[in-house]
């Protein structure tokens, strides 16, 4: 037998040896750190076309039968091309479980079989490339290229996925977000502003990799060629995955530059994945590919995709990022400014160029609300920690944090959104569903608006939750989570909803709010169908709440569905969580008088520096503002929640974790001490 240090050298070599060989594309590095972009960086329909004939062409020399979206920075489907013989259907997998599985809702996404007259299990195959696609592009920045398998190493309930006793990934739940039913991502077959909804959220199927243009992130490819739209559970060893392969194929030109790659980036001191195919595995050469012309009605044509791609479909041009047709701009362009000029923010614009989402006051909670100007100094001071702030998750070492904010009052309604420069696209909508998670389990009635819902599939479910963390945590909040008025930021809520109590630590409990995972056991009452159960595919809570919604979405055309929690109402309705929650960390609720009034969401960077931008941008305001709104008194935090386990050991609920020395050439070591 091997011992133990043996096992772990073998496989830091084997871990050490994939790196070395993913990094072998030599793609050129970049020197862009967040102003390339400009109005000539776009990708034309001719461009279009050259990435799929290279896509086609290495699928063809591989004799598979592929299904390719290429989408633009903002999540505009610019083709869809099915070639003859592709599976027209994708089947949604994780490939955890050995044993027949229970009808929809019990298992979640997993096996999921859409009520399609003849259809065989799974989703059309248009709808998983497009999700590919749109991931990576979402994912990425001019900091950063991180692609659909950098997706599966950070949203699986170890990190990395198959280091059992660790905690999470650090995006766990981000997979369940630009949903197809959110009321903030953009609907339609039109090429228009964005950010555009996803049919199927983000992707951690391998197969989905960025497009660059000049340094700037121009959009994203997806590809799906196996039938298999599912997750990787062993990252240590280098796939030979076919829709990377094509994928990697269809990027020739248009690579991320190899110093801008999640493989140049550590999160936890573990390097992160971009993509496994490398250029020496390909077997065609993409400089040699077909014309466009000669393949499209040969050997393969372009296929609508209701509600994202249009019938008759056409090869489209994309937008360019920063400018209005992109819906993202900067701050001093729209009318009046946001915060006047000097200040280095973004916002998000109409096809107009009029700000979506210009400050605006919150509805009255006992008396007290959030005005509008008190709107705009949440934002900026959370803009200006950002900008001060060294970031995590993008090179070179020492850029700037990279963020979208999102601040909502009591019932969920956008009071205001504000970027910073070159944040990625996903942060726009992560940092809603995040401020609305805050805001919601702070409030009293959440667990009677939980409790409330009449939907016949989900209403025990809802329940359940609510009951099992009840009775989870001890005296004295037993019997009252989530009517007790105790603080709630997004940290404490993940907390809750992983697979294992405390995370990563498979001898504990599941966390209330989860689904349980392999080693939890049976589970009594409303969620025992056997071990096994989480999956990335089936998390518990966060896509119980959305589910009919995000299915119903796929049915419908035109798709009309613009709250995710419409099938949920009447009690959690009306917009409260009308894009969906997440669950991992980056949000505050707000106070005023000791009264909530709204909370702050942040997304883009790091977990923790989203932490710290959410709770400096409200304490910030609170200095600014002489006290008018403050983070939530000390005493309601959640991390004053205990929970006692095997009758022993004693933990509390994490509230907020900011990173130690995290300013650009200052030496302060923990800037939220004492806050």
């Amino acid at each position: 037998m091997r011992s133990a240090s043996t096992w772990v050298a073998c496989r830091a070599l084997v871990l050490l040896a994939a790196l070395l060989a993913v990094g072998e594309t030599h793609a050129a590095n970049s020197n862009c750190v967040g102003s390339c972009a400009n109005a000539g960086t776009f990708l034309r329909a001719s461009q279009v076309q050259r990435i799929i004939a290279q896509a086609v062409a290495e699928a063809q020399a591989r004799n598979r039968r592929a299904t390719i979206a290429v989408v633009d920075r903002v999540g505009n489907v610019l083709a869809v091309f099915q070639m003859n013989g592709a599976r027209a259907f994708a089947r949604i997998t994780s490939g955890r479980f050995n044993r027949r599985l229970p009808q929809f809702p019990d298992a979640g996404l997993e096996e999921i079989q859409l009520p399609i007259a003849g259809a065989p299990p799974g989703v059309p195959s248009s709808f998983a490339a497009i999700a590919k696609a749109i991931t990576a592009a979402y994912l990425s920045s001019e900091g950063n290229a991180f692609g659909s398998r950098t997706a599966n190493q950070i949203v699986q309930e170890f990190f990395n996925p198959g280091e059992r006793g660790q905690p999470s990934g650090p995006l766990f739940g981000v997979q369940f977000s630009q949903l197809p039913c959110g009321d903030l991502v953009q609907q339609g077959e039109a090429v228009g502003i964005g950010p555009r909804r996803s049919p199927l959220g983000l992707s951690a199927d391998p197969g989905g990799l960025t497009l660059y243009l000049r340094g700037t992130p121009v959009g994203g490819i997806g590809v799906i060629a196996d039938g298999i739209y599912g997750v990787d559970a062993n990252i240590v060893d280098v796939d030979q995955s076919v829709d990377e392969l094509i994928a990697l194929a269809g990027t020739a030109g248009f690579e991320a530059p190899e110093n801008r790659r999640a493989d140049r980036i550590a999160v936890g001191g573990l390097l992160l994945r971009y993509s496994d195919a490398v250029t020496g595995d390909l077997l065609s050469d993409p400089g040699s590919a077909p014309a466009f012309s000669s393949i499209d009605g040969r050997l393969g044509t372009l296929v609508a995709a209701s509600g994202f791609y249009p019938t008759p479909p056409v090869v489209r041009r994309g937008t360019a990022f920063g400018q209005r047709a992109s819906g993202i701009i900067p701050a001093d362009q729209v009318r009046p400014p946001l915060f006047g000029r000097g200040l280095d923010a973004f916002v998000l614009a109409d096809s107009t160029g009029a700000n979506r989402f210009p400050p605006i006051a919150g509805a009255p909670n006992d008396g007290q609300r959030l005005t509008a100007s008190e709107v705009r100094t949440l934002l900026r001071e959370g803009i200006e920690v950002a900008n001060s702030a060294r970031a995590n998750i993008r090179q070179p070492n020492g850029s700037q944090v990279r963020v979208t904010l999102s601040v909502v009052d009591v019932n969920g309604t956008i009071l205001g959104v504000a970027r910073t420069r070159d944040a990625p696209v996903f942060g726009i909508d992560v940092s809603l569903q995040k401020a609305r998670a805050a805001a919601f389990f702070s409030s009293p009635d959440a667990a009677a608006s939980l409790s409330g819902t009449n939907n016949p599939l989900f209403a025990g479910a809802l329940r359940g939750y609510v009951r099992d963390t009840q009775a989870f945590v001890d005296p004295p909040f037993r019997g009252r989570v989530f009517e007790d008025g105790v603080a709630y930021s997004n940290r404490a809520i993940g907390n809750l909803a992983r697979p294992y109590f405390p995370d990563g630590i498979e001898s504990g409990p599941t966390g209330p709010l989860s689904k349980p995972g392999v080693s939890s056991g049976p589970r009594q009452g409303i969620f025992r169908i056997g071990v096994n159960e989480w999956s990335p595919f089936n998390v518990g809570i966060q896509l119980d709440l959305v589910a009919p919604d995000v299915i119903g979405s796929l049915l419908v055309a035109p798709n009309t569905v613009r709250d995710c929690g419409t099938s949920n109402a009447p009690s959690i309705a009306l917009g409260r969580l009308a894009n969906g929650i997440q669950i991992f960390p980056g949000s505050v609720p707000i106070f005023k008088s000791g009264v909530l009034v709204g909370a702050l969401g942040i997304s883009g960077d790091g977990v923790d520096q989203d932490d710290m931008v959410a709770f400096l941008g409200v304490n910030n305001a609170s200095v600014a503002l002489r006290g008018r709104i403050r983070n939530a008194p000390r005493g309601r935090r959640a991390d004053r929640v205990r929970i006692t386990q095997g009758g022993s050991q004693t933990l509390r609920l994490r509230y907020v974790q900011c990173p130690v020395a995290p300013f650009i050439g200052s030496d302060v070591q923990t800037p939220c001490k004492g806050k």
